[in-house]
């Protein structure tokens, strides 16, 4: 069963649970209907537990969530970067991340702080409530269990990036709950647990790939190298044991995909990324699901502003747009910015579908569904139900470049792994012998701001390598100092961490101190 019907099957189940426990107490009813859900009867077959487990992969979705006018959620983790800039300004919260100005009042910043918190409960209820289910397969209790811990590990991961010191919260809460308002814990703990849950997860019996977008094990172990990759830099700097750890978490992905290249792969073909046929599938080892019917894909803020590139014709936003720095920083004969073909255009269809019109400018092609809106001569469905992408195949390999190079150097795998990203884009590698460590390392470095771009990684590899891409020069400045061409303003110190945000800040006394020099 696809995912998106069990979100959509599972939502309404999850919802008379809640309002039978707000309306329980009520002396309206005399009698009880033997068939209303309350909370005292929920978690007693392995139904719930699937209805449970549907609604934590449903609260992902948050990441496209409003933000406000002409902006999403999502967009906290890339106006940051200087890869992109906005062409409509008329968001002041988005404007001030473009600017480096944001604080803890920041729509954005507070949408991902209840986001991935609304995440971590309902993964804690699963955790706590299901294994007391009995009669329950064990094998598909384990499997749900080893789920619902990688999607806690998945949003405690983004939280401890985002924030460093949060509170750690591993079972339900209540208001009676002695621990209801939690004090930061150091981040340290907070990735054991990620390491912890990712590890229980790993040995839950889950199928490499499943094509219905629930965790897989290819997921599992790629989510697992980036946690190892992230803690061998900044700020844990744990180093090459850590490295090392990402480097044969990132190898096991790439040898069962070597072994089954037919179950995970590149694409061949730069569009068969966002091809909506395509999701779950071959180099889409874990994305978030989108459906129309439920919710559809939330990346519109990259279509340029007021120009008929969709059936809805002269509309979006342009508020996540490339500089033209960065769109120009690509090689030369660099397949990824030929128009229409690759993560860019400059040219599209009047309405979708009509005749060619140019663009003025470059924009983002990576996220744009061509079936539902439209190409030459075919009108789009308008049901935009593209997935929207966590981890590819792409990433694993340059994982393993990376760490494995800072181990000991570029070996044959490593340089063959960086020259595959490369071959699809049509370049050439030099040779092996041709690396020095230090040359392989931005190498790998440069790919990986060219390759994942626009996917709400960058923003994290900046965090950890304490280095930024500069467009102009083609190498890496420090973090700290860097100035992002998008805004002409420079990365400081205390853009290492997000702010704690207000409300939360004012609803829990115990989360102190603020972030250092946010007001």
């Amino acid at each position: 069963m696809n995912l998106d019907s069990i979100y959509k099957g599972w939502t309404y189940l999850i919802v008379g649970v809640v309002l039978a426990g707000t309306l329980g107490c009520s002396d309206f009813l005399k009698e009880e209907d033997p068939s209303n859900l309350t909370p005292e009867s929920f978690y007693t077959i392995p139904d719930h537990a699937e209805a449970a487990l549907a609604s934590v992969y449903a609260d992902m979705r948050f990441f496209g969530n409003d933000g406000g006018i002409f902006s999403s959620t999502w967009q906290l983790l890339e106006a940051p970067t200087g890869t992109s800039t906005t062409e409509t300004a008329q968001n002041s919260d988005l404007n001030n991340l473009y600017g480096l100005i944001y604080d803890g009042r920041t729509q954005h910043v507070i949408n991902w702080w209840n986001g991935l918190y609304k995440v971590i409960a309902q993964a804690n209820l699963v955790l706590d409530r299901v294994p007391a289910i009995t009669p329950m397969d064990e094998a598909q209790k384990r499997k749900i269990l080893g789920e619902a811990r990688f999607l806690r590990a998945w949003a405690y991961f983004y939280a401890v990036r985002l924030w460093g010191n949060i509170p750690l919260i591993t079972a339900p809460q209540t208001a009676s709950s002695e621990d209801f308002r939690p004090s930061p814990a150091p981040q340290e703990q907070v990735y054991d647990l990620i390491v912890e849950d990712l590890i229980a997860a790993e040995a839950a019996g889950m199928p490499w790939m499943d094509h219905s977008g629930r965790v897989s094990m290819a997921a599992v172990k790629s989510q697992l190298a980036k946690v190892y990759l992230t803690m061998a830099g900044f700020p844990l700097n744990r180093g090459n044991q850590y490295y090392q750890l990402a480097a044969n978490k990132s190898l096991e992905v790439i040898e069962y995909a070597n072994g089954n290249p037919g179950s995970i792969n590149l694409y061949p073909n730069y569009g068969d990324l966002h091809n909506e046929n395509n999701g779950n599938r071959l180099e889409h080892l874990f994305m978030i699901q989108y459906n129309v019917i439920v919710a559809g894909n939330p990346m519109n803020n990259m279509f340029p502003n007021f120009k008929p590139v969709t059936f809805q014709g002269p509309s979006g936003t342009g508020s996540t747009v490339p500089t033209i720095e960065f769109y120009n920083s690509y090689e030369a004969g660099d397949r990824r910015t030929v128009n229409q073909e690759g993560f860019f255009y400059t040219s599209y269809y009047t309405n979708g579908s009509g005749d060619p019109f140019d663009l003025g400018a470059p924009y983002i092609f990576k996220h744009f569904n061509r079936a539902a809106l439209g190409t030459f001569g075919v009108p789009g469905n308008r049901a935009n139900n593209l997935n929207v992408p966590l981890i590819r195949f792409a990433e694993v390999l340059l994982m393993y470049a990376e760490a494995q190079n800072e181990v000991g150097g570029p070996n044959a795998l490593a340089h063959e792994s960086l020259k595959r990203i490369r071959d699809r884009a049509r370049l050439a590698t030099p040779s092996l012998g041709e690396f020095t460590t230090d040359t392989f390392r931005e190498a790998v470095w440069r790919e990986r701001w060219h390759e994942l771009c626009y996917e709400q990684i960058t923003w994290f590899d900046m965090i950890r390598l304490r280095k930024v891409y500069n467009e102009l020069t083609n190498g890496f400045d420090n973090f700290v100092g860097h100035v992002n061409l998008s805004s002409n303003q420079p990365l400081r110190n205390m853009h290492l961490l997000m702010p704690f945000p207000l409300p939360e800040m004012q609803n829990n006394p115990n989360l102190t101190p603020q972030n250092p020099d946010y007001p």
